[in-house]
């Protein structure tokens, strides 16, 4: 029996809504190690997108490499194997490869491709062995394949010697067949296959707002069909939603934290797989507890909002980095110019720290032929009362306007001033 842990998505070094969120990465990790070692794993699958930008901050960076660390001294035997996603550079995540191969740790960030045009898949196949040393798996560690890596050179069709179209969706199809065929001759009997990928599957649910396309143009999705029966398990990454596609044994971790309100109601999970020989035995979802929680208040009107953010519970003794996130969206009839002051006095004194504030704002029917406007004849004040008339359905209040010259006549003067200096 092999045991095995997936995960994906960590996104390390995120800025959420211009917060850093080092500590919750921070408690992910701690539990993630706590479960390896109470679960006896094997080996942990990284599937991508472990940090959040390409250039990730130093503090991001040193979250892994302690992790890393920390994991081989207490599971000397664990295998650790890391792809690169999409979020992540390939370079940089290969850069310490040697280093980390004395951790146990293999980190793959980019395909190679020999002088006859063929796949370096030696590369990227990971022996996976049990607590005796023993080969009982090999994983094939697909990183991210970006369009460049994939559509440089003409494909050619095995059946017909035909090229066929140089696409990116072709190029995946090509990098998957070449190294399922040397994973092939390289298994003996008793071994089994376990691809690990950061792609978008056909039929796979996309989160709301977190999620950014891998392919500018849109074709980017591929299938399900290119990972053959024989492949015991498809350890995904790249969509934050937990989800299995099509079957068991082809399953996307999701994100163990929401990486946007629009995913607090996600199952956050990793994968325990087990493997029996070639054969996928059992597979178990992990909850991941949350370190930090996350409300989302409305959308509704703003009494009802008030009434919600006066009863969120409150528990003063948490530290500030465990106060937990807030985004309040408000469904508005009228403008209310001092909406912020009103949501942020119905928090005052409790330890939440609001995010976002969003405004619903009513859609306004305009049936009136759109007319070719003179901005320079208009000029600031006149263009501003017809935006807000546009927008509300009814033109602005003398209150409005004053605040409007107001701000205009702050933005004249700090001009003036500018054109003074020397």
């Amino acid at each position: 029996m092999l045991r095995l842990i997936h995960t994906a998505d960590w996104h390390l070094g995120q800025s959420f809504h211009g917060q850093e969120r080092h500590a919750e990465h921070r408690a992910f990790l701690a539990w993630l190690l706590d479960i390896l070692v109470e679960r006896r794993a094997d080996a942990l699958l990284v599937a991508g997108d472990i940090f959040d930008v390409v250039n990730p901050s130093l503090q991001a960076q040193a979250l892994l490499y302690d992790f890393i660390v920390s994991a081989h001294e207490r599971l000397p035997k664990l295998e650790i194997v890391l792809i690169a996603g999409n979020h992540d550079s390939g370079n940089r995540i290969e850069l310490p490869a040697p280093l980390m191969r004395r951790l146990r740790t293999h980190a793959l960030g980019r395909v190679r491709w020999l002088d006859d045009g063929t796949l370096d898949a030696e590369h990227l196949l990971v022996p996976l062995t049990d607590e005796d040393g023993e080969t009982r798996a090999w994983c094939l560690a697909l990183p991210f394949l970006r369009p460049a890596e994939v559509t440089g050179a003409s494909l050619a069709s095995e059946a017909t010697d035909e090229e066929v179209p140089n696409n990116y969706v072709s190029g995946i199809s090509r990098v998957h067949t070449q190294l399922f065929e040397a994973a092939r001759e390289r298994r003996e009997p008793g071994q089994a296959l376990v691809a690990m990928s950061h792609a978008h599957l056909h039929g796979a649910a996309v989160s709301e707002a977190s999620e950014r396309p891998i392919v500018i143009g849109g074709e980017e999705s591929i299938s399900a069909a290119l990972f053959s029966p024989e492949i015991a398990y498809v350890a995904l990454g790249h969509l934050h939603r937990a989800q299995q596609i099509g079957e068991a044994r082809i399953r996307y971790s999701g994100s163990p934290l929401p990486l946007d309100f629009s995913e607090v109601a996600y199952p956050h999970q990793v994968v325990e797989v087990t493997l029996d020989g070639e054969t996928l035995a059992t597979t178990e979802t992990i909850p991941v507890p949350r370190p930090v929680a996350m409300h989302r208040i409305g959308p509704a009107p703003l009494d009802e909002v008030l009434a919600e953010l006066e009863a969120l519970e409150d528990d003063g003794a948490l530290h500030r980095e465990q106060w937990p996130w807030l985004e309040v969206r408000v469904e508005l009839d009228a403008p209310i110019p001092d909406l912020r002051a009103r949501v942020e006095t119905a928090l005052e004194g409790k330890a939440l720290r609001l995010l976002r504030l969003e405004r619903r704002l009513p859609k306004v029917e305009d049936d009136t032929p759109s007319a070719r406007v003179d901005l320079e004849t208009l000029g600031p004040r006149k263009l501003f009362e017809l935006t807000w008339e546009a927008r509300w359905g009814q033109p602005p209040g003398d209150d409005v306007l004053a605040d409007f010259d107001r701000l205009r006549q702050d933005v004249l003067d700090a001009d003036a001033a500018g054109e003074g200096r020397p």
